[in-house]
């Protein structure tokens, strides 16, 4: 059995998430102010760039050249040219036009390739805003320090990793690091556990990631490789030089086989001549010419124009092939490891569930598309069911700053992916957005954080008072509700209610859902600056619930399906939770009832030995960086395994190499 070559180790630096932002800025001989410009200049000449190295590129001519690594293209290069000297003019020809024809099919698919792979290395911030000299100022994001000061708002690229100062509901997208489709909600309090994984670091915000929603600052600990998005490209580079895939390996055997199977048979042809008196001339062209007629001259030529007709139907199917030998090998994988967020499901947050007035709705539609309904028991939701419906969307939509926009027939969401999610579920309720911003227009919001764990809009009504729509944790927002919506009008809240709705919760919650509370509480009118949340946020009343997930493809069902009937095992290594990655496998077919995930924690504590004896009976991997990726598919190529790796995220990339 090979073993796979040995991880090299990134090195995870210090854990400032665990250090007082205090003692953070005093390490890096910064202050909230910023750096001067002067100290700027002076790091950035001392530590380079805010920039990632990129690996070197492969040219044309390497290209071209790569063509002819193979033995048995040499032995029908060394076969042509001593038919030439041997005067078989026509046969030299022959043999070296089918050389260069390989190279030039083999030549034009890789290029192609890599340029259309160079046009999808486009992730870092051209500009970032900074701290310099106590003023904020726009600067290349590759001018940025450790020091730096950066101020963060929606919609900005996060151009280094730094510790957070400064927080005002501020939400970043983190999936190009670590699988989750979520806004994660960023604030500034140290955290005492040093040891903890990159998604659940809330006073982090790292490279290459987005800020959703919100604002903040923070100070930068590291730039560059020394960034987590940097420690990838560092694996990506260290991965190793790419194995032959089995029908090279097949190949280059065969011709070790026949270079040493004519060798013999010539050198037993020619001893036998020699016995028989035959003359040296004479036996020496009929032992060269014997070599060079077992030489199989079509072999290359079929298998090139073989694969390169797999790679023109992969084309069709629009998969791009970097490598055609990688056609044959898609078709001798018994192993395929998959990302989950945006490759097995669709990458946005979907609204599946509705609870309103006792009632539960099933939501139909994927992502942010208008397209999908409320369905009571099985069918679309009737008449008697509209008003409760119209008003939980009424509130869905009333506190809600997300807009969603169709561009090139993909709808999208600009803000918060929760909200977004909200507000596509609150148009398939019945509701009305642009009814309730024009009758209902917005007087104040208290914007959500992390202490309260609930966002209010508070909007004036027809009569001159005022409502506010509130969101949030359901736990949080029932402690706070004293009556309850009800499809017959407003009652108070009764014990058996509230365990009623807690149990609800606890059910959506055990589907995998995300699940966000929904009440209202009418005011007296007064002024923004009166409406506080602990003014408002109390004797609400109850709405509804509404419970979300990153749902799965349909034809990700459908190709697990037929992978399982080709005998290829599918294993999910996803960086999101456990307990979501499980009940997402099971619902695609990957993991059976009685499968668990196994944590990146949980794999820190295995050796590599370790791995290799349980890395086949483990079919979902949960909270796993880029380098627990690597650590899988090694392990299962120690077993043998040809290995396929699926996977849009950045931290897929050094599996995918690897």
């Amino acid at each position: 059995m090979t073993m796979a070559p040995a991880i090299a180790s990134q090195p995870k630096g210090e854990a400032w998430h665990s250090q007082a932002a205090e003692d953070v800025l005093a390490k890096h001989g910064s202050a909230a102010t910023g750096l001067s410009a002067q100290e700027a200049a002076k790091r950035l000449a001392s530590d380079g760039p805010n920039e990632l190295k990129e690996g070197k590129r492969i040219g044309p001519l390497q290209i071209f050249l790569g063509q002819f690594k193979s033995l048995i293209i040499w032995i029908l290069i060394a076969a042509g040219v001593i038919s030439g000297v041997l005067g078989e003019v026509v046969d030299a020809i022959a043999i070296l036009a089918i050389v260069v024809l390989n190279a030039v099919i083999g030549f034009y698919q890789e290029f192609n390739a890599e340029k259309s792979i160079a046009a999808l290395k486009k992730m870092t911030a051209p500009q970032a805003k900074v701290r310099r000299d106590g003023q904020v100022t726009s600067i290349p994001a590759s001018g940025i320090v450790a020091g730096d000061i950066l101020t963060l708002e929606a919609g900005d690229l996060v151009a280094a990793d730094a510790r957070l100062l400064e927080a005002a509901s501020l939400k970043c997208i983190e999936s190009v690091l670590t699988g989750e489709s979520e806004a994660v909600t960023k604030q500034p309090a140290t955290l005492e556990q040093g040891d903890i994984p990159l998604g659940d670091r809330e006073n982090m915000v790292f490279m290459g990631t987005s800020i959703a929603a919100g604002t903040g600052q923070a100070v930068v600990v590291t730039t560059a490789m020394n960034t987590e998005l940097g420690r990838i490209a560092g694996m990506i580079e260290e991965a190793g030089a790419e194995e032959g895939t089995p029908l090279q390996q097949k190949l280059d055997s065969f011709g070790r086989i026949l270079v040493w199977a004519a060798l013999g048979i010539v050198a037993l042809l020619f001893g036998l001549g020699l016995l028989r008196g035959t003359k040296l001339f004479e036996l020496t062209m009929t032992s060269v010419s014997l070599a060079v007629a077992a030489v199989p001259e079509g072999l290359p030529a079929v298998v090139t124009v073989s694969l390169a007709l797999g790679v023109l139907r992969m084309s069709r199917r629009r998969a791009l092939v970097r490598k055609l030998p990688a056609v044959e090998t898609l078709g001798s994988t018994t192993v395929i490891c998959t990302d989950k967020t945006g490759t097995l499901t669709v990458g946005e947050m979907t609204v599946r569930s509705l609870y309103v007035s006792g009632q539960s709705y099933e939501v139909t539609g994927e992502g942010y598309r208008p397209d999908g309904e409320a369905r009571f028991e099985g069918k679309k939701a009737e008449a008697q069911h509209a008003a409760p419906l119209l008003e939980l969307a009424t509130v869905l939509l009333g506190c809600n700053n997300a807009h969603l926009v169709e561009e090139e027939g993909k709808w999208k969401t600009v803000g918060d992916p929760t909200e977004g999610a909200l507000l596509a579920a609150g148009r398939k309720a019945g509701g009305d957005r642009e009814r309730i911003e024009k009758e209902l227009p917005k007087h104040h919001e208290i914007p959500f954080d992390s202490d309260r764990k609930l966002s209010a809009v508070i909007r004036k009504l027809p009569d001159g008072k005022l409502r506010a729509f509130i969101n949030g944790a359901p736990d949080v927002l029932l402690e706070r509700c004293l009556d309850l919506y009800t499809s017959t009008g407003v009652r108070p809240m009764r014990d058996e209610d509230r365990k009623h709705i807690a149990a609800q919760n606890t059910a959506m919650a055990q589907q995998a859902l995300r699940v966000l509370g929904s009440a209202y509480r009418d005011l007296d009118s007064a002024p923004p600056a009166d409406l506080t949340s602990d003014a408002v946020e109390h004797d609400l009343v109850f709405v509804g619930l509404s419970g979300m997930y990153d749902p799965p493809r349909q034809e990700a069902k459908d190709a697990v399906a037929k992978c399982r009937a080709a005998g290829i095992r599918v294993v999910m290594i996803t960086g999101d939770h456990p307990h979501t990655a499980t009940a997402i496998a099971r619902e695609i077919g990957i993991a059976s009832a009685d499968d668990v995930a196994i944590a990146g924690v949980e794999l820190d504590k295995l050796s590599d030995d370790e791995l290799h004896k349980r890395v086949e009976r483990i079919a979902v991997y949960a909270r796993v960086t880029a380098e627990h990726k690597l650590r899988i598919i090694r392990a299962w190529k120690a077993n043998d395994a040809v290995v396929a790796m699926t996977g849009d995220g950045v931290n897929d990339a050094p599996a995918i190499k690897g």
